[in-house]
């Protein structure tokens, strides 16, 4: 046994050394490692030097062990070498490569390509096969077929029947041994074994030891970390460490560097590789299905945000699109001129309001003839009485109405047919009924017309049967009777003005200047001064479609933003929950990172894990918010509408609450650091 020349060595410079040492796969000089723990007494700390100026190279081909007492440095060594931490000073090459500008995916990657590591507990992943665990770092490396090599390197350390075996059905050995198979599966140039036989039998720690021996007569380079003599015995080479110092350095065996260097292929881990998300998939899918009823709280709140969501558009849509409906069967371009207070603004009845009558709606059907924007007029009044046919009687509206009552407001009848000019201006006694009023009379099943109704103790004969115009919040459009204006006014209501006088307008584009027109004409058969204000109020249908539209819409928009603030109650559900999964999962973390995962594959993976969760919520709370709607529209009679686009959004939203609530634990997952996180206890 020959101790080699130290000190003289390691007063040299690094690069000094390079030209004329041998072939070194491992350089290091001055190497040193410092911590400042957290004291509990502000602004006192120590500092624990675990590694003190250490110099050393290891020669390619080597099988070096490296010993000492507990707290010697000789674990932080190894991390250190094998780029699993980083040193505080010094100066370190790994196969000629310098590491002290490498960022952490660089490091990666080299880790990925030079190094394998043996673990003292295997840190193997519990939830996965053995041929998963060895393929793993074929898939971070981008390298083809890494599950057909994975099987041919557990057939080489005896493990072909252990396959499909997850870690906890095998022996310590068989864990050990898929360890080694997993520090080959890269081909790496160096394997670092941290107390390799530490936790096993001693006939497993000698098979063990006689594989690594058959790798290292291969061309790999070893290097052990043990407090076993008869591991080190084993080795060509033993470093003694002690308080963080190189204390002796003995060469037991000679060492034969491998004539050719062992092949190592780079793939290029930039571009897209699909089997890595396939790994990430496959490890959220076993991740959530492990924590079921916590992966259940989470979509939970998914759910009832998206689906709140989606039932408020699909009502508010529903809605929206029920009041069009119901606005159209009341006519379109259409203008309804009331009489009003000029005082007040009051449309109410009252003294000061100046009624139509018959003579002004004959006066405006002259202009109608004269203009061409105006196509027709009719005049309205109603009123309460009671329809008696036979035994059956019923209260309901009566509305005296002109024939072009029927094309200005769409009540063109079902069965049967509307009165004529000859019958409205000979006072006939015509009446065509709501279907309201026929279910209360005659049933479901009569057909009502040619019978004959009294309205008021008057005598009716049917003519008609009005379509139906639904019911809203205020009444019921199918519980009326229409009759002939001058028979309402003279025979039944007993009156002698009109209520409102309807005006049809030949194009929506011509409302504005229709308007104008009957607005001047008015004014002048009422003989209203420039300085007297109108007495009567001219309001189209358009208008009110329009108010009406902007407060559904306000309602509807109030309606989704209450709902989206459950959505991001959901997303902070989903934040405390990954947060929760990356504290569980930090040792797992830092073996992916040691196999050599980037940090944006440990960023996808938790972010995968997230979408899915939002994946899932926001396309049972699609389904569950459209159930509802529906129920809704059922139990208060509106439709319910769920546009094609709302459901992509909502989806495309869900996705973005994955995304965004997943990217804080994902990040503070990606940022740990590989040693730290292994120790993560």
């Amino acid at each position: 046994m020959v101790d080699r020349p130290l000190c003289l060595e390691g007063q040299r410079n690094l690069a000094d050394v390079v030209a004329n040492n041998i072939d070194a796969i491992i350089r290091v000089r001055n190497l040193e490692k410092a911590y400042r723990p957290k004291s509990s007494s502000p602004g006192e700390s120590v500092e624990v030097r675990a590694l003190d100026g250490v110099s050393l190279d290891i020669e390619r081909g080597d099988f070096v062990a490296i010993m000492g007492p507990s707290g010697s440095g000789k674990s932080t060594l190894m991390q250190i070498l094998g780029l699993l931490d980083r040193k505080s000073g010094g100066e370190y090459l790994l196969d000629g490569e310098n590491i002290e500008a490498l960022d952490d995916d660089a490091i990666a990657e080299l880790r990925s390509r030079k190094i394998g590591f043996i673990f003292q507990f295997f840190n193997l992943l519990p939830r996965t096969t053995s041929t998963d665990n060895v393929a793993l770092p074929m898939l971070y490396a981008g390298r083809p077929n890494p599950t057909e090599r994975a099987r041919k390197l557990l057939s080489m350390v005896g493990l072909s029947e252990r396959l499909d075996h997850k870690p906890h059905q095998l022996s310590g050995g068989q864990q050990q041994r898929v360890a080694i198979a997993r520090s080959l599966a890269n081909e790496p140039a160096i394997i670092f074994a941290d107390e390799p036989t530490g936790n096993i039998s001693s006939e497993q720690a000698n098979e063990i030891l006689a594989q690594l021996q058959a790798l290292n007569d291969e061309g790999v380079t070893i290097v052990v970390v043990t407090h076993e003599p008869e591991v080190a015995e084993k080795a060509k080479r033993m470093i003694v460490l002690k308080d963080g110092k190189l204390l002796s350095d003995t060469r037991l065996k000679p060492n034969h560097p491998p004539k050719k260097k062992l092949e190592h292929v780079r793939e290029e881990l930039r571009k897209f590789q699909w089997k890595r998300v396939q790994e990430n998939l496959r490890m959220a899918f076993v991740a959530l299905s492990l924590n079921k009823l916590r992966t259940a709280l989470a979509t939970l709140g998914i759910i009832i945000g998206i689906a709140s969501v989606v039932a408020m558009v699909a009502i508010g849509v529903g809605a929206k699109d029920s009041l069009q409906k119901q606005l159209s069967s009341l006519g379109t371009n259409l203008l309804t001129i009331i009489p009003m207070n000029p005082k007040t603004s009051d449309m109410s009845l009252g003294r000061n309001l100046r009624r139509f009558t018959i003579e002004d709606m004959y006066d405006l059907n002259r202009l109608i003839k004269s203009t061409n924007t105006l196509s027709s007029i009719g005049g309205v009044v109603s009123g309460n009485g009671q329809v008696i046919y036979g035994d059956k009687n019923t209260t309901t509206r009566i509305v005296g109405a002109t024939p072009s009552y029927e094309s200005l407001q769409n009540y063109t009848p079902i069965a049967g047919r509307f009165f004529s000019e000859e019958e409205s201006s000979s006072r006939r006694r015509v009446v065509l009924l709501g279907q309201t009023v026929v279910r209360n009379i005659f049933g479901e099943d009569k057909n009502p017309v040619g019978s004959v109704v009294r309205i008021n103790l008057v005598e009716f004969t049917v003519i008609g049967v009005l379509s139906s115009k639904g019911a809203n919040a205020f009444q019921d459009q199918d519980d009326m009777v229409i009759i002939p204006l001058e028979t309402a006014m003279f025979r039944v209501l007993g009156r002698r003005y009109v209520d409102y006088l309807l005006v049809g307008v030949k194009a929506e584009t011509m409302i504005d200047s229709a308007t104008e027109t009957l607005r001047e004409h008015i004014r002048y058969r009422r003989k209203l001064g420039t300085q007297s204000g109108d007495d009567f109020d001219i309001r189209s249908m358009n208008e009110i479609r329009d108010t009406i539209s902007k407060s559904t819409e306000i309602m509807s928009s109030l309606l989704a933003s209450i709902a989206a603030i459950s959505l991001l109650v959901g997303g902070i559900g989903i934040m405390n929950v990954m947060l929760v999964s990356v504290k569980e999962r930090t040792k797992e973390i830092g073996l992916r990172k040691a196999l050599g995962a980037r940090r944006q594959d440990i960023l996808l993976q938790f972010l995968i894990e997230a979408t899915l969760i939002c994946l899932l919520g926001g396309t049972l709370g699609i389904f569950i918010g459209y159930s509802l709607s529906l129920i809704a529209s059922s139990v208060f009679h509106w439709s319910s509408i769920l546009p094609i686009g709302s459901v992509v959004l909502a989806f495309v939203f869900s996705v973005l609450v994955g995304v965004v609530f997943g990217l804080w634990p994902a990040k503070q997952a990606s940022d740990l650091s590989p040693i730290e996180a292994l120790r993560y206890e």
